[in-house]
């Protein structure tokens, strides 16, 4: 081999080597460089309006509400049953049903009281004729009675042409036919009296059978329970069926018995439905009245409500729940729009806007870390997180309103880029 072949060859395995140098080279740059990207969930730094809120979990209920209660009945038939009733729910209409009662003993009773009602015009109609034969024979009587008299006065006129003693017998035979006139005047006005006075009780006991059946149709109408105005019915617990305890009451059911009086639905008044809550005796201080609020329902969790705080209880509740007994105070807050998708007894939270400041450098809470006593953010730079110390101005749930150490448009870490990873 010449001296020229093997500087050749010498050349060719320099150059190959530097080649093989710099795709290793390149490989571990890679390598390291893909190592060092960050995996790690990260927000941008934001300006904006920050909002403290407290938030409020409760239940949607109506202020104002028409309540269909169970009828009281005058016929004496107890606790009625109910055969029908409306589903939870339910739209209906005006005058719709909503409960329907078993009525079944009712309809006997009205049978009766119609039957008797036929047998008191029946007593009427048969103390008519009676009063109507009599009173004929009393005229017939009064008449006799009249012809009596005429004859006698006839007789007495003969006193001339007859002897003194038949002159006396025949007046005295006028004054007895006189009087036995008058006895028959005086019988058919008693008679008539005594007929009027007859028909008159009759009449009395018909009226009083026509009220009987009146009142027991109108509590046959009155176990038809209807929609007082159009709207979605809710049926209320039924307390009896839970031993009058307050505790899951289930609603009303077809089969049960009813109270007199019981409450058994509500239609409410969509357009005061509110959310009904407590607060903490921490966060009391910072609800008002009048402030604003978002609430977001369970069963319809594509919408947002706006609503407003309307009332706050003055004195604590102590919830016996758990050690230690908290305190809190019932909040209510109206929902300004209405929305037939929502109605009471549904779970919701509001969340009560208690304080807003204009123009602040926001980030969300799991930004912010405490290093040796101050408060830090790691923010992106490049392929790393740079610690740098920020001065919090104001804190929330959902957000914090940075005053110093950051600019809007970095990135934050939401965890700690220097805890050792979870094996």
């Amino acid at each position: 081999m010449t001296p020229r072949t093997q500087k050749i060859l010498k050349h060719r395995w320099l150059w190959l080597a530097a080649a093989g140098l710099l795709i290793g080279g390149g490989g571990i740059a890679s390598v390291r460089f893909s190592r060092s990207v960050p995996n790690i969930p990260t927000a941008e730094v934001t300006r904006g309006e920050f909002e403290d809120s407290v938030k409020v979990r409760g239940e949607v209920k109506a202020k104002r509400s028409m309540t269909v209660y169970a009828p009281q009945t005058r016929s004496g038939v107890g606790d009625p049953q109910i055969l029908k009733i409306s589903k939870i729910g339910a739209v209906l209409k005006k005058g719709d049903v909503v409960v329907e009662f078993d009525t079944a003993k009712l309809r006997e009773t009205l049978q009766q009281r119609r039957s008797e009602v036929k047998q008191a015009e029946a007593e009427i109609e048969q103390g008519r004729a009676q009063a109507k034969l009599q009173e004929e024979q009393d005229l017939t009587d009064l008449e006799r009675a009249r012809y009596d008299v005429q004859r006698a006065k006839l007789e007495v006129s003969k006193a001339e042409i007859l002897s003194r003693i038949e002159g006396e017998k025949n007046k005295l035979l006028l004054a007895d036919a006189e009087q036995h006139l008058k006895e028959e005047e005086e019988k058919l006005t008693s008679d008539r009296a005594k007929a009027a006075a007859d028909n008159d009780g009759k009449k009395q006991k018909r009226e009083k059978a026509l009220r009987d059946v009146q009142v027991v149709e109108e509590d046959i109408a009155s176990l038809t329970l209807r929609a007082p105005v159009d709207g979605m019915v809710t049926i209320l617990p039924n307390w009896r069926a839970s031993g009058w305890s307050s505790d899951n009451a289930p609603p009303f059911k077809e089969g049960d018995r009813a109270w007199q009086g019981a409450r058994i639905a509500e239609f409410p008044d969509i357009s005061t439905l509110r959310v009904n809550g407590r607060v903490e005796e921490a966060d009391r201080g910072r609800v008002k009245e009048g402030q604003p609020a978002t609430v977001r329902v369970d069963a319809v969790p594509d919408k947002e409500f706006p609503a407003r705080v309307v009332e706050i209880s003055a004195l604590a509740k102590v919830d016996f729940s758990g050690w230690p007994f908290p305190r809190n105070f019932d909040v209510s807050a109206q929902l300004d729009q209405a929305d037939a998708r929502v109605h009471p007894g549904m779970s919701a939270t509001a969340r009560v806007a208690v304080e807003k400041l204009p123009d602040c450098i926001l980030i969300p809470p799991e930004a912010t870390f405490q290093k040796f006593g101050k408060t830090v953010a790691y923010v992106l730079s490049g392929s790393s997180f740079q610690q740098r110390d920020i001065l919090v101005a104001k804190r929330g749930e959902s957000q914090v309103a940075v005053a110093r150490g950051l600019k809007p448009g970095e990135r934050v870490a939401l965890k700690d880029p220097t805890a050792a990873p979870k094996r």
